[in-house]
């Protein structure tokens, strides 16, 4: 199964490049690294996993991109609190974010 056919790796692939859109500007490099590293590893490791042969593997590399994407919401709070990231923009990252993460655990059960 190729990444680019799952729905959940072309959202949070969208996703990803919306961030970093973003914090194409932001000075806070710390904090601009760690949230679109975040943002990124979650399509990453879609993509990785579905390229390994065993379902073990595959679902290793699921639960990685679910981390990545509970990593993402936490910073994305984060950057609501402290203004780097509008309330409107950040509500909808934080809803998508969720979305995939259901989606990653449906994709998790036909693996197991």
């Amino acid at each position: 199964m190729k990444c680019e056919t799952l729905d959940v790796w072309k959202l949070s692939a969208r996703l990803s490049a919306d961030v970093y859109k973003t914090f194409k500007q932001c000075k806070d490099y710390g904090f601009k690294d760690q949230i679109t590293r975040a943002s990124l590893s979650i399509p990453s490791n879609i993509a990785e996993g579905m390229e390994k042969e065993s379902y073990k593997d595959k679902i290793r590399f699921i639960e990685y991109a679910k981390g990545s994407s509970a990593e993402f919401i936490t910073q994305t709070y984060i950057g609501m609190d402290i203004d780097y990231i509008n309330k409107s923009e950040g509500k909808d990252w934080i809803e998508r974010a969720d979305h995939i993460l259901r989606m990653l655990s449906n994709l998790q059960k036909t693996f197991k």
